[in-house]
């Protein structure tokens, strides 16, 4: 296989080096997974799905969610991969991406299963800062996360909107000892810190995946369970069904909103377009 450039690893027809996918091979809806064991779990909640590519930490289907084309892609864990992932999968035609992930709530009054949907995120991690200065903001789009709050109305699950914190590290970088106990003064104040300013949940991936959205005009959201109470100190995996289900189902209403928009001529979505 020959590539055409080492700037951009891809070959004349556009297939990638990383997702080794091409244009054509994915819808422009696109749910990220890091695990990728998560994506036939997620494609067999939809109408039809076929494995396009498995690729080092890149796995991905494409398929159709009630009638909407959609397409689901493994970014492994953390930043890093995310970014190639989005760099990639944006090349060949994708330009909305829903994160479905885990996370770990710290503030009280979120359980085990419940779903977080980020509307921000702070850029704890090192891979947006590749990008651009430290005081961009890493923000969700809005028609994103109005389509994941509608979808976990829709579907009747526990959710919670707000901030996350993208970090690099799941040990000492969010707050939790390394091994020895080894656990520095700066990570031992950092839930406190964090808590304080509403901060509502630890993941590794939305602070890198909204600030590239941002930076190349795409659509970005994400919706995770929560496995860790980092109050209470318990664990578990649940939730992981209904934040698939909630991001497939954001994608179809997301699908509805845009033809509105290109029927009525407009650029943005809001609730009065269906009265014009």
């Amino acid at each position: 296989m020959k590539f055409v450039s080492a700037d951009r690893p891809q070959t004349e027809e556009g297939y990638q080096y990383h997702i080794a996918c091409k244009p054509g091979d994915v819808a422009r809806y696109v749910l990220l997974p890091g695990d990728p064991e998560r994506v036939p779990k997620i494609s067999a909640l939809w109408d039809e799905a076929r494995e396009i590519a498995f690729h080092r930490e890149y796995r991905t289907h494409t398929g159709k969610y009630k009638g909407v084309p959609i397409s689901v892609t493994s970014t492994g864990i953390g930043g890093p991969s995310t970014a190639i992932a989005i760099e990639e999968l944006a090349a060949i035609g994708a330009d909305t991406f829903i994160r479905v992930g885990s996370t770990g709530a710290i503030q009280p009054g979120i359980e085990i299963g419940d779903l977080i949907i980020a509307k921000a995120a702070v850029r704890l991690e090192g891979t947006s800062k590749q990008y651009v200065r430290v005081e961009y903001p890493a923000s969700a789009d809005y028609e994103v996360t109005l389509a994941l709050i509608e979808a976990a109305e829709t579907l009747g699950v526990r959710y919670h909107v707000g901030i996350t914190a993208s970090t690099d590290s799941f040990y000492v970088g969010q707050a939790r000892p390394g091994l020895n106990g080894y656990f520095p003064s700066f990570a031992k104040h950092l839930i406190d810190d964090l808590r304080q300013a509403k901060v509502t949940n630890f993941e590794m991936e939305a602070a890198t995946l909204f600030t590239l959205a941002n930076i190349y005009g795409l659509r970005a959201g994400c919706v995770c369970a929560v496995f860790a109470n980092r109050v209470t100190n318990e664990f578990g995996k649940a939730g992981e069904k209904e934040a698939a289900l909630v991001a497939s189902e954001a994608v179809k209403i997301l699908a509805e909103w845009d033809e509105e928009k290109e029927k009525k001529g407009k650029k943005y979505w809001f609730p009065s377009l269906r009265k014009l």
